[in-house]
């Protein structure tokens, strides 16, 4: 039996690119069978791992209950990031520590796996969710960004973050999401003097396949550029916005699609020009969060897309493009570079809007390469779920655990 934290993921309809990682792999880790790893243990196939959370309103750590469990499974959309807790449950929360009753133990568990950027309070819980486990605790890590960009991360994020990555130093085996985050965590260790940090890996992220279209595309008598994820200030849509304009008014004829959920610090600024554009008469179509049924039909209706983000820790829109068959320029720097290495990416040593601007319309004007860019992405074999499940059980279950170390 493995354990899995989904403390906030259980609690929030939100689907960044962490939450949907964090589904993502419950799912393949739920499909497993007893066979799948030595780390099984003899458990009930159906019960290969457990989704449990840190319950702050009954102070201890639980199995996920059933209508926490649907929202791992709900494919819906959400408003914002960040997580709610039904007064159900809270009023339920909090009567059993008033009361003194005991939680329903946790199945014995011979490995646990934390996908989530964790919180100080879930941090806090983690040697009580430790000591339910006698087998391997690793953490999935996404990225330094709140170091490398602080400018463009929210105040909060910045400040909590240096903690956030000694606690990490708790688990006996990290795996990053891509070479790049990879290094940045260890050279952030190795920075701070800390003696024998766990293991630290590059494995990067599984995709979902493509679906196939099941409603009818919509059609439009231009190209669609489409650009999915969230908008905030790093992912540098004011940069993309620009560079729209300036081939509109070059004379280039095309409908620019967002799709995402806007940050509320950081995105505010970029919304607000989209909406200007599009009230001057600009054809730009804001979706906000979809659900994968109306994300499938985007990428199907777009001609090509566009990643203008400065950095990323894996970057799950380009691979999804380039699943469909459907290029992509982004950044080659960084994750993002990772990414591009095996075809179908336009991908650009910078990302300013007039970088921006010509590579858009290169490929507007350019049927033929856009065609082989196309060609290049639909021969590349991508990573399933399942396959990085395997991948993650496999390296966890050479892990032994470890003391600590914090200095």
């Amino acid at each position: 039996m493995i354990l899995v934290d989904l403390s906030h993921t259980s609690h929030t309809r939100a689907r960044t690119g962490v939450q949907r990682v964090c589904r993502r792999l419950y799912r393949a880790l739920s499909a497993k069978g007893e066979t799948s790893s030595t780390l099984a243990g003899g458990s009930d196939p159906n019960r290969f791992c457990e989704p449990v959370t840190w319950d702050p309103y009954a102070r201890t750590w639980r199995a996920l209950e059933a209508p926490e469990r649907r929202l791992l499974d709900e494919e819906g959309t959400a408003k914002a990031r960040g997580a709610r807790w039904p007064w159900r449950v809270r009023l339920q929360g909090r009567v059993t520590r008033w009361l003194n009753r005991p939680a329903t133990p946790l199945p014995a568990a011979d490995g646990l796996i934390v996908p989530e950027i964790f919180s100080p309070a879930v941090a806090s819980a983690l040697p009580a969710l430790f000591a339910k486990n006698r087998g391997p605790r690793i953490a999935l890590f996404h990225d330094a960004i709140a170091l490398k960009l602080p400018e463009l991360t929210p105040a909060k994020t910045v400040a909590r973050f240096p903690g956030y990555l000694r606690e990490l130093l708790q688990f006996d085996g990290v795996a990053a999401v891509s070479e790049d985050s990879r290094t940045a965590l260890i050279d952030w260790w190795r920075w701070l003097g800390i003696q024998q940090p766990p293991e630290v890996i590059a494995l990067p992220l599984g995709i979902d396949p493509p679906a196939k279209d099941t409603v009818l595309a919509r059609t439009s008598s231009v190209p669609i550029l489409l650009s999915v994820g969230s908008l905030e200030g790093r992912k540098n849509h004011l940069a993309l916005l620009e560079a729209c304009e300036t081939l509109w008014q070059q004379g280039h004829a095309f409908e620019l699609r967002l799709i995402g959920l806007v940050h509320p610090q950081t995105g505010r600024t970029a919304l607000d020009c989209a909406n200007r554009l599009q009230a001057s008469g600009r054809p730009i179509r804001y979706d906000g969060a979809v659900d994968d049924r109306s994300l499938n039909s985007a990428y199907h209706e777009c001609a090509f897309t566009v990643y203008p983000s400065l950095m990323e820790g894996f970057g799950l829109p380009v691979l999804e493009s380039l699943s469909y068959g459907k290029p992509c320029i982004c950044s080659a720097r960084g994750a993002l570079g990772e990414s591009t290495r095996g075809g179908g990416c336009l991908a650009l040593p910078a990302v300013d809007a007039s970088s921006l601007a010509s590579a858009i319309g290169w490929l507007l004007t350019k049927p033929d390469h856009r065609a082989q860019l196309a060609f290049a992405a639909r021969a590349r074999v991508n990573k399933t779920w399942s396959t990085y499940a395997d991948e993650l059980l496999a390296w966890m279950n050479t892990l032994k655990k470890r003391l600590p170390t914090t200095r």
